[in-house]
């Protein structure tokens, strides 16, 4: 058996990139725990941080999809022992989506009460969305620059540095948002939603700063930027369009979801932003395995090691769809206490504990489809990505929300909404792959 194949070399690979995975969506949900504690406003600060965050991770999805295009390049490149032919691609690639996302937060920071309008928010919900995402913007450049580094380090199959990234940027931000937002008696004063904004922003900063010493220190890839651009630019830039293309679908989705639950009041937001953050923090830590596969895969595949390919993709899958199960298991048996660590409103409790069940039963589905999504990034297929994420969003989603929403489910019908959307996006990657790679294993 290949090496790299072995349960404990695969870890080696998951276990750094499911810590380093959850970094963004654990400022996230941090902010959502601490939040939905405070003593003034709880509910409508939840809503408003669930809100802003549904933006934000918009955006970071769009954008970040930077590091899935480098580490499926440099690890195709790895894989053909041509590493030296692509050292030049990582700066200028960084410079690219670092001008992106300058360009983003000064499009949006004038505008951010009406881009919460068109989430459905407003009175004293839309004010505290534009107060908090008029702080937390500011930490999109330096979110995307660790995305980006964090891909070169995949490429080099490599995931132990980023995790130590994001160890200290998670442990950060948990410790300021317990400073800032609750403040401390007679030294700092409390500032609720704005604290948990800086809280983030700061972390940020923190996570790019050690991103650049750990690429500098520990790697021979250069930030210089070189001319002529890198033969691979244009496949670069078309992975990124298609994978652009598909995370604006995969953000109707999460407009939809988070504009219905606007609309039905400000305690059913609150529920589905906890709901959200926790579905999303699971959905990050099956990442681990989805990041093995993108960067075993990649290698593999650049490699022409098709035995291996089809092989890693069955033991992903059982080792996605066990960590899938564990989480549900844990989550049923803390299934009161879970709730209670974000919010004590009787009233969001009650209608997140209607559908907690769901979110929990997402997780080993959602596995399945992490796992394939990654392993064909790691191929570079992001065209065959793109048509699926469309397909699952347009045929699978929107039709399952309008139709539940009819019958006046409310959450109940995003959370279906979502399993199906889950499903319509794994199936098509399973049949695709087995269809492609175990003909060419077995001929």
């Amino acid at each position: 058996m290949n090496s790299s194949l072995r349960f404990k070399n695969i870890n080696k690979l998951a276990i750094p990139a499911l810590i380093a995975g959850i970094a963004e969506p654990l400022l996230s949900i941090t902010d959502t725990a601490i939040i939905g504690n405070i003593d003034v406003n709880a509910t409508e600060s939840l809503a408003a941080v669930g809100i802003v965050g549904a933006f934000i991770s918009m955006l970071v999805w769009v954008f970040g999809q930077i590091r899935s295009a480098i580490s499926s390049i440099i690890s195709q490149y790895l894989g053909a022992n041509k590493l030296e032919e692509v050292k030049s691609l990582p700066a200028q690639a960084i410079l690219i989506v670092i001008l992106g996302s300058l360009l983003i937060l000064l499009i949006s920071y004038p505008f951010s009460k009406e881009i919460f309008q068109f989430y459905n928010a407003s009175g004293m919900v839309l004010d505290l969305c534009s107060t908090y995402f008029k702080i937390r913007i500011f930490g999109f450049p330096f979110s995307l620059f660790v995305f980006a580094i964090f891909g070169v380090f995949r490429g080099l199959q490599n995931t132990f540095y980023p995790m130590i990234i994001a160890i200290c940027g998670a442990v950060l931000n948990v410790i300021l948002d317990i400073i800032l937002v609750y403040g401390i008696k007679g030294f700092i004063p409390a500032m609720n939603i704005e604290g948990a904004a800086y809280s983030s922003l700061i972390s940020q900063i923190v996570m790019a700063v050690l991103a650049l010493y750990f690429l500098f220190k520990k790697t021979t890839i250069s930030l210089k930027i070189q001319f002529p651009m890198h033969e691979q630019i244009p496949n670069l830039l078309g992975m990124i369009g298609n994978l652009f293309i598909r995370t604006i679908a995969l953000n109707t989705a999460l407009y939809l979801a988070t504009a219905y639950a606007t609309s039905y009041g400000n305690e059913y937001i609150a529920a589905y932003t906890i709901g959200l953050n926790i579905w999303l923090l699971g959905a990050f830590m099956i990442d681990g395995y989805s990041s093995a596969g993108n960067i075993l895969a990649g290698k593999y595949f650049g490699a022409k090691d098709y035995e291996s390919l089809v092989k890693l993709s069955k033991k992903l899958t059982k080792y996605g769809i066990i960590t899938g199960f564990i989480m549900a298991f844990i989550g049923f048996v803390f299934y009161d206490f879970i709730g209670q660590i974000f919010t004590k409103e009787e009233l969001v409790l009650l209608r997140f504990y209607e559908v907690f069940w769901i979110v929990l039963l997402t997780q080993p589905i959602s596995a399945i489809t992490f796992i394939f999504d990654g392993m064909f990034k790691g191929m570079g297929k992001m065209k065959y990505l793109r048509n699926v994420l469309i397909f699952a969003t347009l045929l699978a989603f929107v039709p399952s929300l309008l139709l539940f929403d009819f019958y006046n489910l409310k959450l109940v019908a995003i959370w279906i909404a979502f399993t199906c959307w889950i499903l319509a996006r794994g199936i098509p990657l399973i049949v695709k792959f087995n269809k492609t790679f175990i003909p060419l294993v077995n001929s």
